[in-house]
């Protein structure tokens, strides 16, 4: 598997796992499989967030991966976390992956109509906490707890919506957490759509992770601006050239962002290995 090193000392595979159907859409002996098969495979960036599996993610991924934790890098996410009403999901996720695993494909939500705004909340089973020092602290401490880590490889600041108010704030936190040791490297995953917004401070992270996809709108210029800079993608297929199949997409992304990590939340044993043949 290529590897790539987004950050001095931290070095990633080329291809990520995005750990969001965990405990959601995928159920628990699917994960544990797949997860093996990543590892098999090389893969040993995995991404993840508190808001994933309505909460149960972290706690899941780091069980399965508890005696390899070292060999690993772990991304996890601040910002958006599973609130109390996710747990009156926790009964119907069978009966909702049962139906879907007919024709019938069930959300485990209800879809609400199209805004072409973005909301300022979240779902009405996730809640937003505010982007402040103190909350990202008391986050991570609940993500390490989770995982069963003493650190994270990397923490993300999570799809803000709005400018970051206090971005001095959680710079001066991010430096004291690193200096604990319980970070790594710190980063924001965004919306390329809210790019300009967040442009003023973008400098201050790490590492950028935002959704990319051969063909969509910018990615000429964004490949001119961004070719040799590190980056996580997440979405790459999304909007893709129609051209294009899947596996040229990812082999494409790869050969313009060279120093990239490209996440996949790939559930499909022989989906996930092609996947994995093309970054090796």
């Amino acid at each position: 598997m290529k590897k790539v090193e987004l950050v001095k000392g931290i070095t990633s595979s080329a291809l990520g796992f995005g750990c969001a159907p965990i405990l959601g859409a995928v159920d628990a002996k699917r994960a544990r499989r797949i997860i093996d098969c990543a590892l098999d495979c090389g893969i040993t960036h995995f991404d993840l967030a508190r808001s994933y599996g309505y909460g149960e993610a972290e706690e899941f991924v780091g069980n399965v991966i508890r005696d390899r934790r070292n060999e690993l890098v772990i991304a996890s996410k601040f910002g958006i976390k599973a609130n109390w009403k996710s747990q009156l999901l926790k009964p119907l996720k069978p009966l909702v992956r049962y139906l879907r695993s007919g024709e019938k494909k069930v959300d485990l939500v209800p879809k609400k109509p199209a805004k072409t705004e973005p909301s300022k909340g979240a779902d009405m089973f996730h809640d937003r906490i505010p982007f402040r020092g103190p909350d990202m602290r008391r986050s991570l401490e609940k993500s390490l707890r989770a995982l069963g880590s003493d650190y994270l490889d990397y923490l993300f600041v999570h799809n803000p919506l709005e400018p970051i108010v206090h971005v001095d704030e959680l710079a001066e936190t991010a430096q004291k957490l690193k200096e604990e040791g319980k970070i790594r490297a710190w980063g924001i995953a965004y919306k390329r759509s809210l790019q300009e917004m967040h442009q003023p401070y973008l400098d201050r992270f790490d590492v950028l992770q935002f959704d990319n996809s051969v063909g969509i709108d910018g990615y000429e210029k964004l490949v001119e601006e961004r070719s040799q800079k590190s980056n996580v993608f997440f979405s790459p297929l999304k909007g893709a050239a129609k051209t294009l199949k899947p596996n040229e997409v990812l082999e494409k992304l790869s050969t313009d962002f060279p120093n990239t990590v490209i996440l996949c939340s790939m559930f499909n044993e022989k989906h996930l290995r092609e996947n994995a043949s093309i970054f090796s």
